[in-house]
């Protein structure tokens, strides 16, 4: 595979993704080729704690992976995903910390998605909660009908 010169190509569309937080051009080679780039405000460092106590560098492309992997096909575009990711990338850095734990990822994973795709929820929830029994996933539902009625009552 031969690498594009991005210098060389020309911008076809442009457009806002994500609230307008990042701009998504569509692009053209001299050779004709099209391809898609995406410019995004660059953000200070998030650092991530993980179960193990380990710390690494907050990654989107990982997130995204992991968000895609487990409930993209209830999306109907990468974009969808990437809005998404956006959503929870943006209230990691709302919290003000320089460090977040996966847990928090994994919670504002899934308070994104229980607004945007029940059934996504309770399956990125059953891999998030690693359920072993069928009562572990009565129980998640469960907790998400009573959310849900509440926020109707609240209405």
């Amino acid at each position: 595979m031969t690498q594009l010169n991005i210098g060389d190509s020309r911008v076809i569309e442009s457009r806002e993704v994500s609230d307008g937080l990042a701009i998504r051009r569509r692009r053209e080679a001299p050779d004709g080729r099209r391809f898609t780039t995406y410019e995004r405000i660059e953000k200070p460092n998030l650092a991530v704690i993980k179960k193990s106590g380990n710390r690494e560098l907050f990654d989107r492309m990982k997130l995204s992976s992991a968000v895609n992997q487990s409930v993209g096909k209830f999306f109907k575009s990468e974009e969808d995903v990437d809005e998404i990711v956006s959503a929870v990338e943006d209230a990691l850095y709302a919290l003000g910390e320089s460090d977040v734990t996966s847990k928090q990822i994994g919670d504002q994973v899934l308070d994104e998605l229980a607004s945007r795709n029940e059934v996504a929820y309770v399956r990125f929830a059953s891999v998030y909660f690693d359920f072993t029994t069928l009562d572990e996933f009565e129980d998640i539902l469960a907790q998400r009908r009573q959310k849900k009625t509440a926020a109707r009552e609240a209405v």
